[in-house]
């Protein structure tokens, strides 16, 4: 029951919003094949040749947003999931189907135990100002 008496839908949580909705968005998916790439901060960027998404009539609307999104600025997974007001796990979902339909490419920035040791780069900048 609602605060006014009425009966809810118990598929509405008042505080939470609709509960089937994500599991209906990922069509009852929690994972993706292309996961293990998709990390908070891996960016997507859409592909050029993608002109209009709304004319693919085999996306969701949520795809589509992805799409236009990151059409000319770069987004992280995380920062796609808060534009869309959607958990993290149901983005990294949607963005892994646009990975396979070639609409978006994800880039992954260098992990920071693979940056080089910064006291090598000072010797690197030294070494030039030696020169």
């Amino acid at each position: 029951m609602s605060g006014d008496g009425q009966p809810r839908d118990h598929w509405f949580d008042d505080e939470a919003g609709p509960v089937v909705r994500p599991y209906a968005m990922t069509r009852g998916r929690t994972s993706h094949a292309a996961q293990h790439r998709l990390d908070v901060i891996a960016v997507v960027l859409t592909e050029p040749h993608v002109a209009d998404p709304e004319a693919d009539q085999t996306l969701s609307p949520e795809h589509v947003r992805i799409v236009e999104l990151c059409r000319d600025t770069p987004r992280s997974v995380a920062e796609l999931a808060a534009e869309l007001d959607l958990p993290l796990g149901v983005v990294r979902v949607l963005v892994g189907d646009l990975v396979d339909g070639e609409l978006v490419h994800v880039t992954r920035p260098v992990p920071p135990a693979e940056l080089p040791d910064e006291s090598i780069l000072r010797d690197v900048i030294n070494g030039l100002r030696a020169l």
